[in-house]
């Protein structure tokens, strides 16, 4: 994977720019710096509370609550599991593994979007083809019976102890990486080391000539492991019972058609947010390498060990409704993407599409242009995408029915992220674009719901 980057030296320190600054705080300060201290301080343990609490007290949040009011920070070390040299080991096989895939597998070349000092990182487009060996070698390893899946289970607590450990250190290599030998001339320094570690410090960071660590990070392990997680979770209920349970298959076929609907789009993702926008610090990283295994496979390890029988009807209402959401989702980002794609000449839902020609100024003083889509799902609301990704996350937990709220923990976090994230997109996108996007939202008054919100 190469970068086509102006790389300053080594030892020239190049300033966060003005726009950049204003990205970094779209938020009030305030507001920016209790996020940080929540991320870096809490998530940690809640990472540990969450496994705690669905493997060893019935998914019940009421009695972590009670036990934490308690016991209080006791507790909290009672239950943290003590890092091991076996966790530690299947981490780095399953990082090689992954990283080896992203470095060696072919996929044909695509050029992302231009950064903000007119820089255009080129990447390897074989996410799905690294998916689908990973998939097929973990199934043979269980076939084979040369690893049992059931094993990342029974060292759950372990594996995410480690997890948050080495992420944090890794997150400390990417700053120091960011100050001392950037990989292009996408970074900067905000003049304050905790806003630094936590945003980043590099927009495109590389381990070499083509390694990029976004890539890695956000997508071989952090939405890899995710599917890798659940099927693990469906061979531990297996052992455990002698059966799948439908609702545990509903939701695991869901997040695997959404999994798989990720890496067959993945070269669209390097346009998101995620990549071209938010720098490799702390709230990118160690959330896909820590946040995104634990939190978002919380429904499917709550149905480890409560395995709800829905019936033939109930699951299949669920599984289509889920199946739809998610093809919205797909269709959103395939429709913008073919939109920019045939640079606005392609019809949309059969009509020729209304768009804005917005003009901006790259850091560079290069003047560009972007084409801004109202038609479609795009003229539905600003950010339309988000609803069906919501309802679909919903939807592949609802199979654990409503004994306990431990299952929907992460359609909350989403939500929250997915609002959180549609106002600093709007508010980077009113920086960039000025009075184009004035003329934008009057066309498109609704951020994610329309007529709502």
């Amino acid at each position: 994977m190469a970068e086509k980057t102006r790389n300053p030296p080594a030892s020239q320190k190049i300033e966060i720019s003005e726009y950049q600054k204003k990205n970094l705080n779209a938020h009030s300060k305030f507001t920016m710096y209790a996020s940080m201290a929540v991320f870096i301080l809490l998530c940690p343990v809640l990472v540990i509370c969450l496994w705690h609490t669905a493997v060893n007290l019935d998914g019940s949040v009421a009695n972590m609550w009670k036990f934490l009011r308690k016991t209080g920070l006791r507790g909290i070390l009672e239950i943290w599991p003590v890092p091991s040299l076996y966790a530690f080991k299947l981490i780095v096989c399953y990082s090689m593994f992954e990283a080896l895939l992203q470095l060696f597998v072919p996929g044909e070349e695509h050029i992302g979007p231009v950064s903000p000092t007119g820089n255009h990182p080129v990447y390897k487009n074989n996410g799905l083809a690294c998916y689908l060996i990973t998939i097929l070698f973990y199934y043979y390893l269980y076939k084979e019976k040369y690893f049992n899946p059931a094993l990342v289970y029974d060292h759950l607590g372990e594996i995410l102890s480690t997890l948050v450990i080495t992420s944090f250190f890794f997150c400390c290599f990417l700053y120091m990486k960011g100050h001392i030998i950037p990989s292009s001339s996408d970074w900067g320094s905000s003049g304050n080391i905790l806003v630094d570690f936590y945003w980043g410090m590099e927009l495109y960071p590389r381990i070499g000539k083509d390694f990029d660590i976004k890539v890695f990070t956000n997508c071989r392990f952090g939405m890899m492991s995710w599917a890798v997680l659940i099927i693990s979770y469906c061979v531990k209920q297996v052992e455990l019972y002698g059966k799948l349970s439908d609702s545990l298959l509903v939701s695991v076929v869901l997040m695997l058609v959404y999994i798989t609907k990720f890496f067959w789009w993945e070269s669209g993702y390097w346009n998101s947010m995620d990549i071209a926008h938010d720098r490799a610090g702390f709230y990118i990283v160690w959330g896909c390498l820590v946040w995104l295994p634990s939190v978002y496979t919380s429904p499917a390890l709550y149905l480890v060990d409560h395995p709800v029988q829905l019936g033939n009807a109930l699951a299949a209402a669920i599984l289509v409704a889920g199946l739809l959401c998610i093809w919205i989702n797909y269709d959103c980002d395939c429709q913008r993407q073919q939109f920019r794609k045939s640079n606005g000449k392609d019809k949309v839902w059969g009509r020729t599409p209304e768009m804005i020609e917005a003009q901006y100024v790259t850091e560079a003083g290069e003047r560009k242009q972007s084409l801004l889509l109202i038609s479609g799902w795009w003229g539905l609301a600003r950010h339309f995408h988000y609803a069906p990704e919501i309802a679909a996350s919903f939807l592949w937990s609802v199979p654990a029915l409503f004994t306990h709220a431990f299952p929907y923990f992460y359609v909350f976090y989403l939500t929250i992220l997915l609002v959180d994230r549609a106002e600093r997109d709007d508010k980077r996108c009113q920086l960039k674009y000025n009075t184009y996007w004035e003329k934008y939202k009057k066309r498109v008054p609704y951020k994610i719901l329309p007529h709502i919100y």
